[in-house]
């Protein structure tokens, strides 16, 4: 088998391949996993439950699936893993022990496909945060600077992946938490279209459809790959995007043409200063997208500078944390209190408990009713006389040093607006629903700086086209951190 700082390198791809030619085994992939982990992880607290013996005797007989043996490490919010624990970065559900006891749709999938868990990776309370410093746990760490954040909500995947102990980190998405930390750790992250990865088994929906769940990875084609391995609805979804033609991966080979991109470098509604470095980082892109004969011109919709949406979200996702607590005061037998959780959390849910049902009923509709107006600058298939896809930073800032984005903070107000920068450009495509990625072209002061690509409602196949373009001129996968 390859030495262990190789398959640090190795994409999910290239290990199990490894494995189908009997190059290496399922075994041999999961212990040089475990051992990365082992070596990695304690300056990085990324894995916060580990589950070592068990994935060994799983790998023994892991399915003959598209990416037996490889090992992957999964969020612990975002979707059950069955028998392992299940805190939402809360201290009242780690106190409780609470373990699942069943898998998400999307974990068994993946099991189904031959991945192998090797552990659970740290998330802020609820995944309220652009940051993964949870009361319950302690902060995770990037890789590239251990003082800094590998972002939020999915940073402890994101940093276990940059970091070499992985190349698939479960990750999900509810205001740009596969996005952030792709950005921040130097990782390739993709938002699909909403209702493309089902939330079954327990929920049809989150936060209002503002959630999807994915992967982190450091290569498109893993990325692309996992997508046809989750993607699709289980019985009884509320919806589902409609399938491709064609698989994801056979995207990555398709022409995508000459595209006519947008580009917008100010926060949408100026809810924030927007950093040098990501500035230049977006431009550099332009620059890269230019010179593969598409173009780009700055452009983007009117609807990004109405200043109504961060109300909007505000009741949804005020709501939603009301929703949650309540189901973890079912599992703990009794009402959760303000100790329970961090400041943030409980602010969010005094302000639900202001909230009417007209309120939520009416910031719901104006949600969809902004989503239109947003998504009509798109192309439809049969106009060219709209763009294709718009060109934005993933961040208005770097990396943020720990303890900068404080859910416990006891100013909620102020924990908010620090958080602001590292969601000015992602959460407006939860709202809408539209596939967005994050790609790691840029580095600046030794730390990774990505751009945005949104695209159409099920668009995931032109964003991978291109993003392999993009990989295959300005290859991003062996830079690895030495932090």
């Amino acid at each position: 088998m390859r030495a262990v700082t190789d398959l640090a390198v190795a994409d999910a791809t290239e290990q199990a391949a490894l494995v189908r030619s009997g190059a290496a085994s399922a075994l041999e992939l999961v212990d040089a996993a475990i051992e990365r982990a082992e070596l990695r992880n304690p300056a990085l607290n990324a894995i916060i439950h580990t589950r070592f013996e068990r994935a060994r005797a799983e790998a023994t007989a892991a399915p003959d699936g598209p990416f037996r043996g490889v090992p992957i490490v999964v969020k612990d919010l975002d979707g059950p893993l069955a028998h392992e624990p299940y805190h939402l970065g809360n201290r009242l559900l780690r106190a409780l022990g609470h373990v699942a006891d069943h898998d998400s749709w999307l974990h068994a999938r993946l099991r189904g496909a031959g991945c192998v868990v090797i552990g659970k990776t740290n998330a802020p309370e609820l995944g309220l945060l652009p940051t993964t410093e949870p009361a319950a746990y302690g902060p995770s760490r990037n890789p590239w600077d251990t003082t800094r954040s590998p972002g939020g909500s999915s940073g402890g995947s994101a940093a276990a992946v940059a970091a070499g102990i992985v190349a698939l980190g479960h990750a999900g998405d509810g205001g740009g938490s596969i996005r952030i930390p792709a950005s921040m750790c130097g990782l390739f992250g993709l938002k699909p279209t909403r209702g493309r990865v089902s939330l079954g088994p327990d929920e049809g929906e989150v936060w209002d459809g503002l959630v999807v769940r994915h992967v982190l990875t450091r290569s498109v084609r893993d990325s692309a790959a996992v997508l046809d391995v989750i993607a699709g609805p289980m019985p009884g979804d509320p919806y589902s995007a409609p399938p491709p033609d064609g698989s994801f991966l056979d995207a990555l080979a398709s022409p995508v043409g000459q595209l006519r991109i947008g580009i917008r470098t100010h926060a949408p509604a100026s809810v924030s200063a927007v950093h040098p470095a990501c500035v230049a980082a977006t431009e550099a892109t332009a620059r890269m997208l230019e010179s593969l004969g598409h173009v780009v011109e700055p452009a983007s919709p009117a609807a990004l500078d109405e200043g109504e949406l961060l109300s909007t979200f505000l009741v949804l996702a005020a709501t939603a944390v009301a929703h949650d607590l309540a189901r973890i005061g079912e599992i703990a037998g009794r009402s959760v209190q303000a100790d329970d959780v961090e400041a943030l959390t409980w602010s969010y849910a005094e302000l639900a408990a202001g909230f009417s049902a007209a309120d939520h009923a009416a910031a719901l509709a104006n949600a969809h009713a902004w989503s239109r107006r947003v998504a009509e600058w798109w192309s439809p298939a049969d106009d060219r006389k709209g763009f294709d896809l718009l060109l934005t930073p993933t961040l208005a800032a770097p990396p943020p040093l720990i303890g900068t984005v404080d859910g416990s903070h006891p100013e909620p107000g102020v924990t908010l607006a620090a958080a602001t920068p590292f969601a000015a450009f992602t959460l407006p495509f939860n709202i809408t629903g539209q596939p967005a990625m994050s790609v790691p072209l840029a580095m600046a002061d030794g730390l990774p700086v990505g751009t945005q690509l949104v695209g159409p409602t099920d668009g995931e196949p032109l964003l991978l086209g291109l993003a392999a373009q993009l990989e295959a001129a300005h290859p991003w996968i062996g830079r690895l951190p030495t932090a």
